[in-house]
């Protein structure tokens, strides 16, 4: 896509100039004659411009807030993403908005303006807001879409803050281990080599390490990065993929918080979707895409089949061995009384408190691993560097 300036003239005399990303020139007068506009001039930009930056989360939630408040006051669309544009802060968003206006303006719907730019509007945001247009209700959806994202993203910060707290640790476990044996042990040594005083094992070991980390760091940095590269490439292939969520899921307590975070998301993305007025097939679909885990995204699409096949969501869950039999049960009875999006909501409430405990005891149990951890790892290589010191004072008495 090519960005071009444009001078147009409209139908009362007046002039317009404004930027419009496009394939070709050609594209750019088609739309222009569209809205009715005599085009006067078309240049293409020799450097297009492109703000630097992204479009977070918090972004997108009050853009979403504050379109639903003005098509609910009454303003029409294209004013109400014209203002929208203006008052952001995001620069990203403020452009990616007067491309939507702009596609708006000429004869396309909302959803399909906001589906060219999926770096800030995912294929969910898109699919409700067609829902919403087809509905007649997009001020309704775009309210429920910013309280779903707003969770949505607690949730993943939940997760997310319960497994940087141990890599944090373990890095700064890390740190202090190299310090202690590239520079602190060779010093003791030295000593110990001046005085010619037999090493007991403990000592000898740590001085062996410390000598093959200096000599070897190389080796041992390329071996960490090749391990990370490996396994990169190992989880971007699809059985890698399955595997290591698989394993992820069955780890002793941050599986369970990983489980209790997926049942979560899916619920409310499903429950969100179907309220919403999308399909159940496409909500499926759409939910298996934000899983986040392979084995819950298979489990759903398995979900998917069952039903175009005529079968219920809940049978192939149950097989799948992921979802907690509560949610199977309450999915099931959600089905057979028509109500599954108020039950899939109630289960991602119940689940979002779940997830609150689950990440609460994960951290509890983690904070004496890692005191006992650091205690033994760094207490023990001081133990084993004071020892000779001990008998050389027992030697002296």
């Amino acid at each position: 896509m090519a960005t071009f300036t444009y001078t147009a003239r409209a139908a009362n005399g007046d002039l317009k100039t404004a930027t419009i990303e496009a394939s070709s020139r050609e594209d750019v007068v088609a739309q222009l004659r569209r809205q009715r506009l005599s085009v006067v001039k078309v240049d293409e930009d020799a450097k297009p411009k492109k703000a630097r930056g992204s479009v977070g989360m918090r972004d997108i939630v009050i853009f979403t807030r504050q379109f639903s408040t003005m098509i609910n006051a009454g303003l029409p669309l294209v004013q109400a993403l014209d203002i929208l544009a203006k008052q952001t802060e995001n620069k990203v968003l403020s452009e990616v908005t007067r491309a939507v206006v702009f596609d708006v303006e000429s004869g396309h719907t909302v959803a399909d303006a906001l589906s060219k730019h999926p770096n800030a509007f995912s294929e969910l945001y898109v699919n409700m807001v067609a829902a919403g247009e087809a509905g007649g209700i997009l001020d309704t959806i775009l309210m429920r879409l910013a309280t779903f994202m707003e969770k949505n993203d607690a949730l993943v910060r939940k997760v997310k803050g319960a497994m940087i707290y141990p890599a944090v640790i373990m890095s700064v476990a890390g740190l202090a281990i190299m310090v202690l044996l590239i520079f602190v042990i060779p010093v003791f040594e030295s000593m110990f080599a001046s005085v010619g005083l037999a090493l007991p094992l403990p000592t000898r070991v740590v001085i062996g390490m410390s000598k093959f980390l200096k000599s070897y760091w190389w080796a041992v940095g390329g071996g960490i990065a090749g391990g990370v590269f490996l396994l990169k490439k190992y989880y971007a292939t699809p059985a890698g993929h399955l595997a290591i969520d698989r394993l992820m899921l069955r780890m002793p307590v941050l599986g369970d918080v990983l489980r209790k975070s997926a049942v979560s998301r899916f619920t409310r993305t499903l429950g969100t979707l179907i309220s919403s007025g999308v399909s159940i097939l496409d909500g499926l679909e759409i939910t298996a895409k934000t899983a986040g885990n392979r084995v819950i995204q298979d489990a759903i699409m398995a979900s998917r089949a069952s039903i175009a096949g005529g079968d219920t969501i809940a049978a192939p869950l149950q097989k799948s061995a992921v979802f907690p039999p509560m949610v199977i049960s309450m999915i099931a009875v959600g089905e057979q009384t028509g109500g599954l999006d108020e039950m899939l909501s109630k289960i991602a409430d119940f689940y979002d408190e779940e997830v609150d405990a689950a990440v609460s005891g994960l951290l509890s149990l983690l904070e004496p691993i890692m005191i006992v951890f650091l205690g033994v790892v760094v207490g023990g290589m001081v133990v084993a560097m004071y020892l000779p010191i001990f008998d050389m004072i027992n030697a002296v008495q």
